[in-house]
Parts: C-alpha cells; structure tokens; sequence
C-alpha cells in the first residue's frame, strides 16, 4: 500500500502447533476492529490470517517450526489515525514458485478427491492487497486491507 505511514505494529512469534493460527486471527481481529472496519470486514481479515498460517504450518517444512507475524497500522498521516492493516506472514521454510501454484477449479475440485488447495484463491479475494515473496529461504505474505476497502465502502 503505496503512500502509507507506518503508525503501529505488532509482532508475534507463533510455534507450528495446534490452533496457532487462532491466536494470529484473534490479534488481527482486533487491530481491525481498533482501525474502525465493520464486522464483516473484521471476519475478512480473521479468515485471511486462518489461511495464511495453515499454508506456512502445512507447506513450508520450516525447520524452526515458527511463524513470524507483523502486524501494521497504516495510515497517510503519522497525526491522523490508521485506515489499514497490513499483515506480513513470515515462515523460514524452502520456499515455492508463485507461477507454479494451480488455479483452483471448482468443476475439478468437487469431482477430485482432494478438495484443498484454496488458501491462496481465498486470501486473495478476501484482502484488498496480496503479495507473496518466495525464495529457498522462506516466505512472506504480506496482505493489506483499508477500513473501508477496494470501493470505499465502510
């Protein structure tokens, strides 16, 4: 999100165990709900981060078994308050190709017996931004979403 400042943020470790990922959507719930999103945006985000985490604790094959999480309220003004929250899932596993990753389709995934393979489909429609940094050194998602989204809805 270009033409933003960074006014807060907020890191969490997390261990790849069990139910870590509801930690990471309880903290983005509520810095959505600080910066003023309605609850379905809320939900959004909640969802978005779910994804997130479950594909770095599933894919990644991290050998320090963490995530990193950052958590940043923008806004244009550093005396004005946020109007978006950006979200930067970090994992130190082996990486993966971005052109490689299969467009779900659903035609193939209700006839298939793997039905996975969504969480990057999801978190795209869910979040007004997504950008994925890969490499044999790890992976980062950072996701962006405003208060009022794509349209300027509120």
């Amino acid at each position: 999100m270009t033409g933003r400042t960074r006014l807060r943020e907020v890191k969490l470790t997390l261990p790849m165990a069990p139910d870590m990922e509801v930690v990471a959507s309880q903290a983005a719930s509520s810095l959505a709900a600080f910066i003023g999103m309605t609850p379905d945006r809320v939900d959004e985000v909640r969802l978005a981060v779910v994804e997130c985490c479950i594909n770095a604790f599933e894919h990644s094959r991290s050998e320090d078994r963490k995530v990193d999480i950052t958590f940043s309220l923008l806004g244009h003004d550093p005396s004005a308050e946020p109007d978006t929250l950006e979200i930067a899932v970090h994992d130190e596993g082996v990486g993966f190709s971005v052109n490689d990753v299969e467009e779900p389709r659903i035609e193939a995934k209700l006839r298939g017996s793997r039905k996975r393979g969504w969480g990057l489909k999801i978190m795209q429609g869910l979040m007004d931004e997504v950008r994925i940094l890969s490499s044999t050194h790890g992976t980062t998602v950072v996701m962006c979403k405003t208060r009022g989204g794509r349209d300027g809805e509120r």
